[in-house]
């Protein structure tokens, strides 16, 4: 599915603006959020390059008025990691060894859209890889300064063992020892701190770490002090590195309690009260194990991720009273498919979690299809009542492609969504050696869905509020378009709107959401209440070229004129549609409605377009308000902004307000109108008190 990728801050150099402008919407089309700009000389390339953060600069090779050698030179002068690229008309031998060799990290053929995406795209994403690099090299640092100091005044006796050896002792493990300085233990071998009896057990430990074998989490031992004096010990392992060597930690606890008892307490500590299941953190511990062997390159591994279908329903059908009891009884049938290569956990309030170990991609299928089934169909008998459940599973298989906890976690999720939100009774699992398959399937299935919901009226619409800070008279929200799941969940548009725009889907759904908006606004003005509704259209619906007649003929069955019907625009999409948008405006702006340009000041030169469009309203671009308290930068731009809208006399707005701190500074400016979830979150009716 497509995704929104982050916003890329990039610096064109070409000779034309139509040039510039072209590039950035090959761009955009291809799915990038660009915030683009173009320097007007040499002089003023550097200015932006000093002052500004650039994440990558696209400049002609064989740019006139900035040379490209004077782009190379005045990056390198900065001392940043800013990639350089640069664009060409021919793609030969001699160009692209020219361009490399100038200092060009890759060459862009500007003729082709899909090759500009993908150098972009595949540059950015390498500068991002480097960045995080450099980050978490900085947070491995500061995190191994921090834990040495940690350890250090550390009541547990900790040591770090290499090939069976002391490197480094804390002083409760001195203490325990009987040992006073660190320098009595250096190059000591651990074997002579463990009485004979427990000397071979141990040795097999240090055999199996060499060979990478996991270590055991604990090891009950006997333990010798330096007086040969004698204790009961429990040796907790874990893997470390220290001064950037590979080692093993080890922690000494002194039994002062019943071994038995120090289980149950560790058994506590791990397991869910109410299903007894593992608990949330003890299987974040292993998935990080996990994850880590991963890294490593070890293959075969998964997680599943299981959620009752449509479950606040089934639980009224209960009563909350037998929430537990549910679960409980969801657990028991879990747990009597698993193996011992399974890890079965309850990881939030009705959602379970299975790691498995030596499942390839087959297996995992073959596992979730089992769970499936175990439920579908199948009774579950609480108290009084017989209650039909079934799940949605949402899995990954784990590899070096995917090898993080949050990326794990959040693709399996990312699954579970996809499989309720195709109506649940089904399991999607993410292989990303079998990505291309499994995704087009998947593909398929939501457009099959989408088309079902159109033509079963499963769509739903919610509506945010847009609150006047000038004090305007009557309500104003935008209406936001969501789906409905055969289980009755409700689906984001994220899920479904790129699917149906690669579709050619997205015309009917526009269709769909204005008529009803339409109806709205009659229902609205019957009933006495002003109100302005915004409408989102994509340029899909303008090249078919007969929305206008569409909405013509709506506003005539319901007897209202369009002064009440906004609908919004990208700004970014104006350059690739003008002339079907100039059309489209002249027309429509003759039964009343008005245009709104979204994701305004995301272009070179905005103000400058309006010289082609004429929106009556300006929405100020999200990434602009998202850190507007904090960010000058963004508060200059937004202030430029409004006050270049009221010289044109269109009116202004701000969404994605998030703090009190950025309400503040618009209302300073004096914006129109603000939005976002800090104001009103969306809702499913209008009922909002202006």
């Amino acid at each position: 599915m497509a995704k929104q990728d982050a916003v890329i801050r990039l610096l064109l150099v070409e000779d034309q603006l139509e040039d510039a402008e072209h590039l950035i919407s090959m761009l955009r089309n291809g799915g990038m959020a660009i915030r683009p700009q173009r320097p007007e000389s040499e002089e003023n390339l550097q200015t932006l390059l000093s002052s500004q953060s650039i994440d990558l600069v696209l400049a002609a090779f064989d740019a006139k008025y900035i040379g490209f050698e004077k782009v190379i030179a005045a990056v390198t002068a900065t001392g940043k990691d800013t990639p350089v690229l640069a664009s060409t008309s021919v793609l030969d031998e001699n160009s692209v060894l020219a361009a490399i060799t100038a200092g060009a990290r890759d060459v862009a053929l500007r003729t082709k859209a899909e090759h500009v995406q993908f150098v972009v795209r595949n540059e950015f994403q390498a500068l991002l890889s480097r960045r995080s690099l450099r980050h978490l090299e900085a947070a491995l640092r500061e995190t191994e300064r921090r834990c040495d100091t940690l350890i250090s005044s550390s009541r547990d006796p900790i040591a770090y063992i290499h090939e069976g050896m002391h490197i480094r002792a804390n002083e409760a493990y001195l203490e325990m020892f009987g040992f006073e300085e660190f320098e009595d233990i250096e190059g000591l071998s651990v074997l002579d701190l463990i009485d004979s009896d427990h000397a071979d057990q141990f040795k097999q430990v240090l055999k199996n770490i060499s060979k990478g074998e996991a270590p055991p989490k604990n090891l009950e031992c006997g333990a010798v002090r330096s007086d040969g004096s004698q204790f009961d010990a429990v040796m907790e392992f874990s893997p470390a590195t220290y001064e950037g060597e590979s080692c093993l930690q080890i922690v000494f606890r002194q039994q002062t309690i019943d071994a038995d008892m120090a289980k149950e307490l560790d058994n506590l500590r791990q397991r869910d009260p109410t299903t007894g299941l593992y608990n949330r953190q003890f299987f974040i511990t292993e998935t990080e194990a996990v994850v880590a062997a991963a890294v490593s390159g070890k293959t075969n591994q998964a997680l599943l991720l299981i959620e009752p279908d449509n479950y606040e329903n089934r639980i009224e059908e209960v009563g909350l009273a037998l929430t537990d009891e549910v679960l409980k009884q969801m657990a028991d049938r879990l747990q009597a498919l698993m193996d011992e290569n399974t890890v079965l956990a309850r990881f939030a309030d009705h959602t379970f979690a299975v790691l498995c170990r030596q499942h390839d991609h087959k297996q995992t299928v073959a596992l979730a299809e089992k769970i499936r089934a175990a439920f579908d169909g199948q009774l579950l008998d609480i108290d009084k009542h017989s209650l039909v459940l079934t799940v949605s599973i949402g899995g990954v298989q784990i590899g070096e492609k995917i090898a993080s906890v949050p990326q794990v976690l959040g693709k399996s999720n990312q699954c579970l969504q996809s499989a309720e939100g195709l109506g649940g009774n089904r399991f999607d699992i993410f292989d990303p050696a079998a990505r291309d398959r499994a995704e087009e399937e998947l593909i398929q299935a939501w457009v099959a869905r989408i088309k079902q919901a159109l033509n079963e009226d499963q769509f739903v619409l919610n509506y945010q509020p847009m609150i006047s800070l000038a004090g305007a008279e009557g309500e104003a929200y935008e209406v936001l378009l969501r789906m409905t799941a055969p289980s009755g969940e409700i689906v984001s548009p994220e899920n479904f709107i790129p699917i149906a725009e690669e579709h050619g889907l997205l015309a009917d759904i526009d269709r769909w959401v204005i008529g009803r908006t339409i109806n709205l606004l009659a229902e609205r003005k019957k009933a006495g209440i002003d109100t302005t509704l915004f409408v989102k259209v994509t340029p899909a619906s303008l090249v078919e070229g007969d929305l206008h007649n569409f909405i013509s003929a709506q506003l005539k069955a319901q007897g209202i004129t369009g002064d009440k019907l906004v609908l919004q625009i990208p700004e970014s999409k104006i350059f690739s549609h003008l002339k079907s948008l100039q059309a489209f405006q002249k027309i429509i702006g003759s039964f009343g409605c008005r245009l709104c340009l979204e994701q305004f000041g995301t272009g070179l030169n905005s103000f400058q377009m309006l010289n082609h469009f004429e929106p009556a309203i300006l929405k100020i671009d999200r990434s602009f308000i998202l850190d507007l308290a904090k960010n000058t930068d963004n508060q200059k731009k937004v202030k430029e902004i409004v006050d270049q809208a009221r010289k044109l006399n269109k009116q202004c707005i701000a969404e994605f307000v998030s703090d009190a701190g950025s309400m503040s500074f618009l209302f300073s400016t004096g914006i129109d109108y603000v939005q976002g979830n800090f104001l009103a979150p969306p809702m499913n009716s209008m009922t909002y008190e202006f």
